[in-house]
């Protein structure tokens, strides 16, 4: 069971192909996420382009931190497995006072690269294996960054079968 605050940040922390997506759609309400490819894609024309980063996360932290102030459960659907950018959010999310939740996506490698080669849009292999191994290299300490829980999902059926539960207020340290 993943636990959630009704106010939280929630970050989907994968490399790109490991369902983070889909993830969201199914388990939270599209006003609750913002995805930096779709605001890559409306920014720039392309989800791809990766000249929009900067601008795209220009405009998810604006409404990041409207969200947070608000009170409003934030899901913020990007692959976040550089730390610096996660420790950003996480910094966001505690100035409002709000706790920050990790859904870490830690599926194989060999997952990941099939599933982007049969998107209609896709990325380089080499960034695929790049976010893997950032995201491997960061994932025993990731209870430093100042989450209130993370959970870990390590393969297709866990992903699957998770169930998240949104509840009023804070939730118990879950790392």
């Amino acid at each position: 069971m993943i636990r959630i605050p009704d106010s939280a940040l929630v970050l989907l922390i994968g490399a790109s192909g490991s369902g983070k997506s889909t993830f969201a759609a199914r388990h939270f309400d599209a006003e609750t996420v913002i995805s930096s490819d779709q605001l890559r894609g409306a920014l720039a024309g392309d989800e791809g382009d990766q000249h929009a980063t900067d601008a795209a996360f220009a405009r998810l932290h604006q409404w990041l931190d409207a969200r947070l102030a608000a009170g409003a459960l934030s899901v913020v659907d990007a692959t976040n497995v550089e730390w610096m950018r996660r420790t950003e959010l996480v910094r966001r999310a505690r100035q409002q006072g709000r706790s920050a939740i990790g859904i870490t996506f830690d599926l194989p490698l060999d997952l990941c690269l099939a599933r982007n080669a049969a998107r209609s849009r896709s990325v380089r292999a080499a960034v695929i294996r790049r976010q893997h191994d950032e995201l491997r290299r960061g994932l025993d300490r990731l209870d430093l960054e100042g989450f209130t829980a993370v959970y870990v999902l390590r393969n297709e059926a866990e992903v699957e079968g998770a169930v998240v539960q949104i509840e009023k207020g804070p939730v118990a340290r879950a790392l």
